[in-house]
């Protein structure tokens, strides 16, 4: 006799114990499946780094955007369509010769959600928490950054009020690219300042 079910003998143990746990909330009626699945396909494809990519590309594109944004990120970042919860206040830094911005929530791990999507493992880590305060130079080092001593490195606390967004230096040779093809430029951890954007030949 067949049974029309999905075979999970692929999945992790991890995955497994996550399936049958959303199984018995179903089950029980504490949980809609079909909520669920709206709400992870909204975190998978709409909120997430995604949505600032489009930013910062927007910024790199046009000066009026880039100086609306250095003035009033929140504003400027809404008028793209990305507010919600995590991103009420948003304040943008711009990376320079002269400077460059790291982000870190001391006290937790407040993160702009609706930018940036959900806040990798490392962001809510205690030894990352302290260190990007104390040795921020050292961190950059362990995510592969070494810059010039001229280069000051400045970092950015975010609270339950305000929440930062990094934007990276645009990479050399990208003049003439569409916008669309700068997004796929920028990466998460640029735009918390652990990162770079890719270079041009990166599309």
């Amino acid at each position: 006799m067949s049974h029309d079910h999905d075979d999970h003998s692929h999945l992790s143990d991890t995955d497994a114990r996550v399936r049958a746990l959303e199984s018995l909330l179903v089950e029980k009626g504490y949980i809609d499946s079909k909520a669920l699945d709206i709400i992870i396909d909204t975190y998978e494809t709409k909120i997430g780094p995604r949505n600032g990519a489009q930013v910062v590309a927007k910024a790199w594109s046009e000066p009026d955007y880039f100086k609306w944004l250095m003035e009033d990120a929140t504003a400027a970042i809404s008028s793209l369509g990305f507010t919600g919860r995590q991103g009420e206040h948003m304040v943008a830094v711009a990376n320079s010769d002269d400077t460059h911005h790291l982000v870190v929530c001391t006290l937790c791990s407040c993160y702009p959600w609706s930018v940036l999507g959900l806040p990798p493992t490392w962001y809510k880590s205690p030894p990352y928490r302290s260190r990007a305060v104390i040795d921020p130079r050292g961190v950059l080092a362990d995510f592969g950054i070494t810059l010039p001593e001229t280069t000051a490195v400045e970092v950015h606390d975010s609270t339950a009020e305000t929440r930062y967004l990094v934007i990276p230096r645009r990479p050399n040779g990208t003049d003439g690219m569409s916008q669309e093809d700068l997004a796929a430029l920028v990466t998460r951890n640029s735009m918390i300042g652990t990162g770079l954007a890719l270079s041009s030949d990166a599309v």
